[in-house]
């Protein structure tokens, strides 16, 4: 679903995946750059003189897509949304309606209308796309979304079985350990630290701040990991906010799920 789904997020396999797709007419590198480094708004204002500017360059669909995304991760679902439709609806031939679809789903899902998020998530699994992994996952949070646990399990079930090396599945696994949990929920992760002392640092200072941090103790490689996280949110609307907040405070943050 601003990590995004941010899903905003988001989305940072489909950034890494913007960051090395070849030049296009348009020259898009300065748009490029300021999405990869997270200035959203700079990022909008470019895009949009240059969309002004554009004639029949190949290119535009790609400005598109970009300029979607960066309203996406800005928050402004509604504009993020009429963007992604002008791609599915102009450019059906566009190399980017795969993604665009799978954009718009999110924007749906964070407006709250999981019936159409729903509708263009199935889309992605019942085409030939290459991002039928990412939409399973999504089904997956619509179910929860809509409390229907089974059913989630059930989709993250056969993610697990067609896309075993999905990085949708390896980023979560902490999560649903096993795709068994009984609880589901959004935090935001806030620092990731090889010392213990440095993450409980950090959560003490953000509990003194108001903030419900934890500490949670992983795994990379041979070597333990420490995250600092906040807050156990029942829907990705709220843990999308509250990223804002902690971004604004200078935080580096990151939506799990």
């Amino acid at each position: 679903m601003k990590n995004k789904p941010a899903f905003l997020s988001v989305i940072f396999w489909l950034a890494f995946a913007i960051g090395i797709l070849p030049a296009f007419a348009l020259d898009l590198d300065k748009v490029k750059i300021l999405f990869l480094r997270g200035d959203y708004k700079s990022a909008i204002i470019e895009g949009e003189k240059l969309m002004a500017s554009a004639g029949e360059e190949s290119g535009v669909d790609e400005l598109y897509y970009i300029l979607g995304l960066c309203y996406l991760e800005d928050g402004n679902y509604l504009r993020a949304s009429d963007i992604f439709e002008i791609i599915l609806n102009e450019y059906r031939d566009s190399r980017f309606t795969d993604e665009a679809r799978l954009g718009l789903g999110d924007t749906y899902f964070l407006r709250g209308d999981m019936a159409r998020a729903e509708e263009c998530f199935r889309e992605l699994v019942r085409s030939d796309s290459g991002l039928k992994a990412q939409g399973y996952y999504r089904l997956s949070q619509v179910a929860f979304k809509n409390g229907n646990t089974q059913a989630a399990k059930d989709y993250l079930e056969k993610l697990k079985q067609d896309s075993p090396q999905n990085i949708e599945l390896i980023r979560d696994k902490d999560l649903l350990p096993g795709l068994g949990a009984s609880e589901f929920y959004y935090t935001v992760q806030v620092g990731s630290f090889s010392k213990a002392v440095n993450a409980r640092n950090l959560t003490e200072k953000l509990n003194r701040n108001g903030y419900p941090a934890y500490m949670e103790e992983t795994s990379s490689g041979q070597k333990p990991v420490y995250r600092v996280r906040v807050g156990k949110l029942h829907t990705r609307i709220e843990a999308v906010e509250l990223q804002k907040k902690l971004a604004q405070e200078g935080y580096p943050t990151r939506i799990f799920p």
